[in-house]
């Protein structure tokens, strides 16, 4: 399998501009406080996942804190998913300033880092997907059945401790010149701070007691963390090792229906792979893609532009000859 990147051209090259500070403030060396506070932000939601249906069992959860958790894990969910990943990432498509802006913020709201970073991590994971040099493959330590265990692990989650940093000038050169991203993307602390309060905030005004603002901040700020973290590094962990290919693409991504709905539309993940810029992923009838959707309300709002929709006919050239005769044998059987 080739190394080589053969699904996206290299991002943008900056100005040679020594001057320009780092778009993180760790640089690019993971210190000891940037380990701890990354520690937190994993453990903290994922315990309190872990107590939510103990929890919900003896003192229950209120209507509100269920519209608190889901409303800002879908804010979270799309900034991720149409503003890092489709937008920042692969430039699925054009925005206006204000949009550009806002999509940063709501994408640094879902606590899972840094724009930049998040960016050159994953611009980098397709130029070397499943092959040495990709950040999280599943199949890093090999394809029986502990190497994969211990790849699983790795994908989802082992691989963010990892000391060794994805070069942001070289991955996301485009991103650190803008000065207003690369400040958004300083100020990842701040936003994720914000993102934490605001459930809490809101169900403390609305029922007027503290009490109101512990159980939104536990359903609307930790369990809406864990619960968004956990579908993100699947999109990493389970589509790289299982699902399907009817696309053709060089690495080992699939297509999860399963977790569609609460990836808004990531896991359709092999035509991903197989169309990196594309802005639809799910692009079959019944493939549901909130993300995609969004962006066409942007785009019939004026605030998107120059949207990369795949036609039929693109979509056709990217099918795997190998998988539709696989489909079609298996279909035979069936019937006989």
């Amino acid at each position: 399998m080739t190394t080589s990147s053969d699904v996206i051209d290299d991002a943008p090259k900056a100005n040679n501009d020594s001057s320009i500070p780092s778009a993180t403030l760790g640089g690019e060396q993971k210190r000891s406080i940037e380990q701890i506070t990354l520690l937190l932000f994993i453990t903290v939601p994922f315990l309190a996942l872990l107590a939510a249906v103990p929890l919900a069992w003896g003192w229950g959860v209120s209507w509100l804190d269920l519209g608190l958790l889901v409303f800002f894990y879908y804010l979270g969910c799309h900034g991720i998913t149409i503003g890092f990943h489709r937008y920042f990432t692969h430039g699925s498509f054009k925005a206006k300033r204000p949009l550009r802006i806002a999509l940063a913020i709501m994408g640094s709201m879902a606590v899972e880092g840094p724009l930049v970073r998040w960016v050159a991590d994953h611009r980098k994971h397709h130029k070397f997907s499943d092959a040495e040099g990709d950040p999280h493959s599943p199949w890093r330590f090999g394809e029986t059945v502990p190497a994969l265990m211990k790849g699983l692990w790795w994908a989802h989650i082992g691989w963010m401790f990892d000391e060794e940093q994805t070069p942001q000038e070289k991955y996301a050169p485009d991103l650190i010149k803008d000065g207003a991203i690369r400040a958004i993307s300083r100020q990842f602390l701040l936003w994720a701070g914000i993102s934490l309060a605001l459930p809490a905030l809101v169900g403390g005004l609305v029922t007027m007691s503290w009490w109101g603002a512990f159980t939104a901040f536990f359903w609307g700020s930790l369990v809406r963390v864990a619960l968004l973290h956990h579908v993100t590094w699947s999109i990493n962990s389970i589509c790289h090792a299982v699902g399907k290919r009817p696309f053709k693409s060089r690495d080992r991504s699939g297509n999860v229906w399963w977790l569609a709905v609460l990836s808004c539309g990531e896991s359709w993940h092999n035509l991903h792979h197989a169309d990196p810029t594309s802005a639809r992923h799910g692009v079959e009838r019944g493939q549901l893609d909130s993300s995609a959707r969004i962006i066409r309300w942007f785009e019939q709002f004026g605030w998107a532009y120059d949207v990369r929709w795949p036609s039929r006919s693109r979509i056709d050239s990217r099918r795997d000859p190998e998988a539709k005769r696989s489909r079609g044998k298996q279909e035979t059987t069936e019937a006989a």
